[in-house]
């Protein structure tokens, strides 16, 4: 894929045993005290989500990333995001729109004119629904260094096999390891 190629990413974070979020929806287990000798240090985060145009999102990690944002603030800056709903939501920032309907529209239509580089960062259901038609071109999963035995799974049941090809894996000095899979068309 060439430097200016449109691209779609599925981020999401996890516990190793593939966990996005707790039944109470509480994120403290993203905060770890681990520490890998081998690893390396965490680039500076605002450089790299200048690279982000667009993020996408469902209705459910909207509310989480609304109610996280009283705490530690709105996550994903003055960037577009897209919620997709077919609930009625609230809109508390300028940049954030709902979508409601086909995702292949959505892609084609609205992201691909409009945009490079797209992330998808929850929830579990879109992202099942980005893998399963063929939407998304990588998908980058951060693993922490917990295992959370319930909750809700980040690939639940896709229903479908994908193949992958590792283009990636970083090791951090807190424990994250960080996983970043071409998903072959099929």
């Amino acid at each position: 894929m060439t430097e200016n190629a449109f691209k779609i990413t599925i981020h999401m974070v996890s516990s190793l045993d593939g966990i996005i979020a707790k039944k109470d929806n509480s994120v403290s287990w993203f905060e770890t005290s681990d520490y890998y000798e081998k690893g390396i240090a965490e680039p500076a985060a605002e450089e790299f989500l200048k690279t982000i145009d667009c993020y996408v999102m469902g209705s459910r990690t909207y509310e989480h990333a609304l109610e996280l944002s009283r705490s530690y603030g709105w996550a994903y800056g003055n960037v577009p995001t897209i919620v997709v709903t077919h609930r009625k939501l609230s809109i508390v920032r300028p940049n954030i729109e709902i979508y409601s309907g086909d995702l292949n529209k959505l892609v084609n239509e609205r992201l691909k004119p409009n945009y490079r580089n797209v992330w998808i960062v929850g929830g579990a259901m879109l992202i099942k629904e980005f893998i399963r038609l063929n939407l998304a071109h990588e998908i980058r999963q951060s693993i922490l260094p917990v295992i959370l035995g319930e909750g809700i799974p980040f690939y639940g049941h896709i229903g479908q096999e994908q193949a992958l090809h590792l283009k990636d894996v970083t090791a951090y000095k807190r424990g994250m390891v960080e996983l970043c899979y071409e998903i072959r068309k099929q």
